[in-house]
């Protein structure tokens, strides 16, 4: 039996006392991509920038260390496959409904009936019930070690507002709210959503009856645009109009930023900027021609390519298929190598001849860092005698094109993190056969040995095990080479001087979860 009880009780996810604000600030910040409001189908990074303050969960990372602390629920237990959570008693809905354990039981049955998003994660979750008015149970179809670290991804929603708000559709449920909640917030976040336009920006306002307290420093407004140029940034930064960058500017703006004063902030989310190769379409479907492609691969050049300053870069050096720090990893000083002569040993053994095929490379048409990326690949495989292709794509068209091996690219380019700090929800949407032709399973593998590591992984419960799963699988990818490992990620934003954000500048405040950082309630906008 394990009891978590009420943990952190001195830390920022304690109940913060607050005074009336002087005046209202305004953080203005940007994401490339359009902004998911329905929490039950958010899975980019805007989405969960969005979902991480207008909706609470269960549960939270725990600032600065491993493990999660209680957040909405208060204290839970574990007995073999069953989990009960009890829930605190003080939190209300941004409607006024006060949250019950039938709103998370909705939560949990919308999410698995929409089947979209981060639903996946729990699939081995066979039910929930609403034991009484603040005790709620899970059911397990089998042991599954990542469940808690799931529970982050599983936002709460307002069952009342929702069911009063159902639009056209089949059956008790009709749509399940996803019109209303594609344009309407309904969580009991620190943040209420006053606007939201998915293509141009969403607007948020402080939640002043948030359980927990909203500080006074944090921002009173923030105005999350989508898509703004690289140039237009720059210049608002520059200009005091802007706040917060994605972390998708080029490096040499970056570095522009800086050298003008700009702050850099960093967010290490356990993930990595990953080449995929399509195992299910020659001449890829040969592992030896994609081991050919992994070793002539320029790490040391691809690494130079996304430094910022001598002591701020967009990545660090790869040691294997598993980012450093987590399950199964390599240790640090095993760094990926360019190995020309090897390349050229594995490509005599391809079964293909180089001089009958040409690669398609593909790169992110929103990500314009990729381009440079796709180049390097391009010099670096015509090295060893291979042809190759480059081709812009957009974001929306890529997702539609991967959902079918003929007409997924040879090579894509994609950043990924694990979605909930656990190793599990990193590889295994990206390499279980169960789950290939998404944006994360561009290369369609299906290996019997990446598969029963990835179970096994889930299954076992000591940490140890746990270890060797993930280190037999680390070994095996890197024998069929579906991926080239680029380097391992490190988010950087640049920043105007209006603003602190502990969670992205001091190691002992941050999340370890890709999007956590920005949380606005833990930010401060210092009026500068």
């Amino acid at each position: 039996m394990f009891l978590a009880a009420a943990l952190l009780a001195a830390t920022a996810l304690s109940p913060l006392h607050t005074v009336e604000a002087a005046a209202e600030t305004v953080l203005r910040l940007d994401e490339v991509a359009v902004g998911e409001l329905d929490p039950g189908k958010a899975s980019d990074y805007a989405d969960s920038i969005l979902m991480f303050n207008v909706y609470d969960t269960l549960v939270l990372p725990i600032q600065g260390g491993p493990g999660y602390a209680p957040h909405l629920a208060e204290s839970w237990e574990m007995d073999g496959t069953d989990f009960v959570f009890k829930l605190r008693s003080d939190v209300a809905f941004q409607s006024g409904n006060p949250l019950t354990a039938e709103d998370v039981v909705f939560s949990f049955e919308r999410m698995k009936a929409l089947g979209q998003g981060l639903s996946f994660l729990f699939e081995k979750v066979e039910g929930a019930e609403a034991i009484d008015e603040h005790t709620v149970r899970f059911k397990l179809t089998e042991a599954y070690s990542p469940f808690i670290a799931s529970l982050v991804r599983l936002p709460i929603v307002d069952k009342k507002l929702v069911m009063e708000n159902l639009g056209d559709g089949e059956g008790e449920m009709k749509d399940w709210g996803q019109a209303f909640l594609s344009a309407n917030s309904a969580g009991t976040g620190a943040y209420k959503v006053s606007s939201h336009n998915p293509q141009e920006e969403t607007v948020m306002q402080k939640n002043a009856d948030y359980f927990l307290g909203v500080p006074d420093a944090a921002p009173d407004t923030v105005r999350l645009r989508y898509g703004l140029e690289a140039a237009t940034v720059r210049t608002l930064i520059a200009q005091g109009e802007h706040d917060i960058s994605s972390q998708w500017l080029p490096p040499e703006v970056m570095k522009a930023l800086a050298a003008n004063g700009a702050q850099l902030f960093t967010e290490t989310g356990g993930g990595g900027f990953y080449i995929k190769m399509n195992t299910a379409k020659a001449p890829l479907d040969d592992a030896n021609c994609r081991l050919a492609l992994a070793k002539t691969y320029d790490y040391a050049t691809g690494l130079a390519m996304v430094a910022i300053t001598d002591g701020v870069a967009q990545g660090s050096p790869s040691t294997g298929a598993i980012p450093a720090g987590m399950f199964g990893a390599n240790p640090a000083d095993q760094t990926l190598q360019r190995d020309v002569e090897a390349a050229k040993q594995h490509l005599a053994e391809c079964k293909y001849d180089p001089s009958e095929f040409t690669l398609e490379i593909s790169w992110i048409g929103e990500v314009p860092i990729e381009e440079r990326f796709a180049l390097l690949m391009q010099a670096n495989f015509a090295e060893i005698g291979i042809k190759s292709e480059i081709r812009k794509i957009p974001w929306a068209l890529f997702t539609e094109q991967v959902t079918n091996p003929e007409t997924t690219p040879h090579i894509s380019q994609i950043f990924a993190n694990a979605v909930t700090g656990d190793p599990d929800t990193l590889l295994y949407p990206m390499y279980h056969s169960s789950v290939r032709g998404t944006w994360q399973s561009p290369e369609y593998l299906d290996d019997e040995q990446v598969d029963a590591a990835l179970d096994k992984g889930r299954k076992a419960a000591a940490p140890e095990e746990r270890e060797a799963a993930y280190s037999q699988l680390n070994d095996r990818l890197m024998e069929i080479a579906p991926t080239i490992y680029a380097y391992d990620r490190q988010s950087v934003f640049a920043a105007s001087d209006r603003v602190k954000v502990p969670a992205l500048q001091d190691p002992a405040k941050a999340f370890g979860l890709d999007g956590m950082g920005f949380s606005f309630r833990l930010m401060e906008m210092t009026g500068q």
